[in-house]
């Protein structure tokens, strides 16, 4: 009969920390097997040290190496693999003798550890038991004294090995988060922290729970004093003090973009911003797709006070406040980044910092739902005429036709403005021919999705209103029905010669 496989998990130094399970584990196992460098010496030994009998085989499992230098013919992965390898080779020869074997592991050796290597390599023939230990993550939470997350915020584990801007837009991106793996890292972490705007809010934490143990906040730790067991943690944002309060200091103004609908489009940047704001100014159909955040305020209004909702917003900052002015779209297309920009350049607000970030527009997204309309050149037109003359619009109707753009044209319809997009049509056809396709895309992204692809003759007014968006492809437009019925729309990359 072969013998049993433990995964056993330790916890984060303390031995104290050790489950009950671990410490049964480790008395039924003849062989006890841990990781080491080089040097001989075993953390996960010294943690289970005083359950070790003397009729204990034990394994040391050296690393070969530590670093990724080596002259190994596969570079540091090849080195890696072929002593997993040859360390699941080892264990095997005594689970096929009978003996019981123990890997023992540092935290949980489910959560970023070499048992997992082994295991993936063994479980399959072997009876296994894995047995879940503290992780640093819960040690340092704790001798931090601060909540990781609370009621609905997300908490992200990165390892500090992740590349600098995807550790930077992560970072923004999250509620809370644990970044491991420091040592050699920590100057790449902490300039992702900085990058994001989480420097203030981080912890450090070294060697929780273990000898040497320190707690620092994060911008006052010296790059070679970091080891490898240390965390950098971004605790819960629910009680933590406002970073901008009501003085005579000056806040910031940031205009962003939610995109078309919903949080599958928001950026990174953008979902950092809209959580580091203490106030959230917009149409209150836009703030609605934001989650709500304790001690964040949020001012909503009517969609036709663009004006007054852009001074609103640079009031509040010229107070101290961090303020998100809250757009559909991207804010820099037909939506609050202008008005922002045209308020902000009064001399009352001078000195006000405002940043306008990208967001997804609604023809991107049309266009993506449809194939790829606009692959060519293309022209971006509104057809309300609440803020300019309908015969602006129809002489730049014309001009783009002309020139044979494709046209995105946002705002064709509202219960008010009903016959708009009639006149675009009659215009268009002018130049285009009848069967030009047409994406007709309303509520892009949300639950009453409807993209669908007429011919610009046949283009019904009646099926348009303030949620569509309609692309009207060029002479070189191509509509395809793909295997299985699909139907999709494309303008190619290339332009006929004259």
């Amino acid at each position: 009969m072969s013998g049993k496989l433990y995964g056993v998990g330790l916890g984060p130094g303390d031995p104290s920390l050790m489950t009950l399970r671990a410490v049964e584990a480790i008395a039924e196992a003849d062989v006890i097997a841990y990781h080491s460098a080089r040097h001989g010496r075993s953390i996960a030994r010294s943690i289970a040290a005083k359950h070790l009998r003397d009729d204990h085989i034990e394994e040391a499992l050296v690393y070969p190496v530590t670093t990724e230098t080596t002259d190994h013919p596969g570079g540091y992965r090849g080195a890696i693999d072929d002593f997993y390898a040859e360390a699941s080779a080892r264990l095997a020869a005594h689970l096929d003798a009978g003996r019981t074997v123990a890997v023992l592991a540092e935290g949980d050796p489910l959560f970023y550890g070499s048992y997992m290597h082994m295991h993936k390599r063994l479980v399959e023939r072997y009876d296994t038991e894995v047995i879940p230990g503290v992780t640093s993550v819960s040690a340092a939470a704790a001798r931090l004294g601060t909540p990781l997350a609370e009621g609905e915020e997300v908490l992200t584990i990165l390892p500090g090995t992740l590349p600098e801007e995807e550790l930077t837009a992560r970072l923004a991106a999250t509620d809370a988060a644990v970044v491991m793996k420091l040592g050699r890292t920590f100057p790449k972490v902490r300039r992702a922290m900085e990058g994001s705007g989480r420097l203030g809010a981080a912890r450090y934490v070294e060697r929780a729970t273990m000898a040497g143990e320190r707690l620092a906040e994060l911008a006052d730790v010296d790059a070679e004093s970091v080891p490898y067991f240390s965390v950098a943690v971004l605790p819960s944002q629910v009680d933590a003090e406002p970073a901008a309060r009501e003085s005579e200091s000056t806040g910031e103004v940031v205009v962003v973009g939610t995109g078309p609908a919903g949080p599958l489009w928001l950026t990174p940047e953008t979902r950092g911003a809209l959580a580091a704001a203490d106030d959230l100014v917009g149409y209150t159909t836009y703030l609605d797709r934001v989650p709500v955040r304790p001690g964040q305020r949020r001012h909503g209004s009517d969609n036709r006070v663009e004006a007054e909702r852009a001074e609103f917003a640079l009031q509040l900052a010229r107070r101290g406040r961090r303020v998100a002015v809250v757009s559909g779209g991207d804010p820099g297309v037909f939506a609050m980044a202008t008005a922002v920009l045209e308020a902000a350049s009064a001399d009352a607000y001078a000195d006000v910092q405002v940043r306008v970030l990208p967001g997804l527009t609604a023809a991107n997204a049309a266009a993506a739902r449809a194939g790829a309309p606009l692959g060519h050149d293309y022209a971006t037109i509104s057809l309300s005429d609440r803020l300019k003359p309908w015969e602006v619009i129809a002489e730049r109707l014309r001009a783009a036709a002309s020139a044979d753009l494709v046209l995105a044209l946002y705002n064709p319809g509202s219960r008010s403005r009903t016959w708009q997009v009639g006149k675009a049509r009659d215009l268009l056809l002018e130049h285009r021919a009848p069967d030009t396709p047409v994406v007709v895309a309303r509520d892009v992204g949300g639950a009453d999705e409807r993209v669908r692809i007429v011919r610009l003759a046949d283009l019904d007014p009646a099926e348009v209103d303030m949620r569509t968006i309609l692309l009207i492809g060029s002479s070189q437009t191509r509509t395809v029905r793909r295997a299985g019925g699909e139907q999709v729309v494309w303008t190619p990359r290339r332009y006929p010669e004259t």
